[in-house]
This record gives C-alpha cells, structure tokens and sequence, in this order.
C-alpha cells in the first residue's frame, strides 16, 4: 500500500529542514492560459534545447544557445519543417551549434510535429495546454511517438521548463515509487506509466497539489 501523500510530505520535510523550507523549493506550473500564449517557436527551441543536453554537458549547450537560435532561423517552425537534406549537411558543419547530426535532424521532425499539433489543436501549445493532468503519461508517449528523441525523460524535461505541470520520472522519484509498491524497476511499459499515473492522480486528488509538487516532494524525500 503506497503512503498518503501527507507521510510523503513529511518524510520529504525532515529531509529538507522543515515544511517551511520544502514549500521553498517547490514551483508553481504555468496556468493553461499562460501555456497557450505560448508561441510554437519556443516550444521547438526548448524542446531542441533538450535534446542536444541529452547525454551532453548542459553548460556547453547554454553557452552556444545563442548559437542554436541563430543557425536555426530563431526556430522558426515553417522553415524548420522544411530544411532540406543540404540544409541539414551545412548545419553538420555549422560551428555555432554542436554538430551532432541525428540531433540536428530532430529539429525537422520536432518541428513537423509541432505544425500537425497547430493544424489539429490550433496550435501546439493549445495542445500541451490543455492536455489534462489525469493523462500527463499519455502527452509523455504522445510525445515520444510522433517527435524526435522525445522519450525517456527528455519530453518531460522539456514540459517542466516551459512550466507545463507534470511528473519527471527521475532516478530519484523511481526510486520513491519502487519504494512506495507502485513500480518495480523503472518504467518504460504502458502498463507500469498507467501504475506511476494512478498513483499520481490519487496523491493529486488527497492533496490538491499539481503533479510537479508532488514530483518534486518525492525526489526530495528519498535518502541519500
């Protein structure tokens, strides 16, 4: 049986010093209106931006991201769509980005996804918007399905920093769900991400915390 999320709470108080010093650590997600005024160019940069940190110094990839905006016409969705395979080859050369070449090319085909979400949603970032929090895992694979290197905890790295309110399945926060019974080992079937999201959504729903809260509170609850 998984803990109440008021245990959750106070094991990740006593780890931080108090609540008064755990509810400092915490940040609030953007509201849906907030996301939705989003436009799609940023969503393409952050999401590119997290995918060349993948598995790469973070620092160097901040250090040239003016770089990247550059190279990539400010991530301009139309244009990026449509680079060509000559387009791709001279970016391989580009010295302002890190010329990683299967990176490189997610960039197209992020940005491909992002015109099919415009064309369904309105924009993509009316989708990310308003996908609802009781299927965060569900944007998480949709994610992974029809982008690029958007799996693993890349697409939720990304959500998180565009403020979006979900889960990020860290090595900390598996290892609390695989404490808590709701896991075994780190989910990557649909059957264990529909377990992490039920039990997400009855810590949500005792609470009244978005899932980033609760998230963050496991990370911080798990021993050094």
């Amino acid at each position: 049986m998984t803990a109440s999320f008021a245990d959750l709470h106070a094991r990740a108080a006593a780890r931080k010093g108090g609540d008064a010093a755990l509810e400092a650590l915490l940040a609030a997600p953007k509201s849906a209106a907030e996301l939705a005024s989003i436009p799609d160019d940023r969503w393409l940069s952050d999401m590119t931006r997290r995918v060349f940190q993948s598995g790469f110094n973070w620092k160097v990839i901040d250090a040239k991201w003016d770089g990247f905006e550059a190279a990539f016409w400010g991530f301009d969705i139309g244009r990026c769509a449509l680079m060509s395979d000559a387009d791709l080859d001279a970016l391989v050369s580009d010295a302002r980005i890190v010329r990683n070449g299967a990176k490189i090319r997610s960039v197209r085909d992020n940005a491909v996804m992002l015109q099919d979400l415009a064309r369904e949603h309105g924009s993509a970032a009316k989708c990310f918007a308003e996908w609802p929090a009781e299927d965060y895992a569900g944007l998480l694979e949709m994610l992974k399905k029809r982008g690029s290197r958007l799996g693993g905890r890349v697409g939720a790295i990304s959500l998180r920093f565009m403020g979006r309110d979900g889960f990020v399945l860290s090595e900390d926060v598996c290892k609390a769900l695989i404490r808590e019974g709701v896991i075994a080992k780190e989910p990557t079937s649909r059957k264990d991400m529909a377990a992490v999201q039920t039990a997400f959504n009855a810590w949500r729903a005792e609470s009244g915390r978005p899932l980033s809260d609760i998230s963050r509170i496991l990370a911080f609850g798990v021993d050094a």
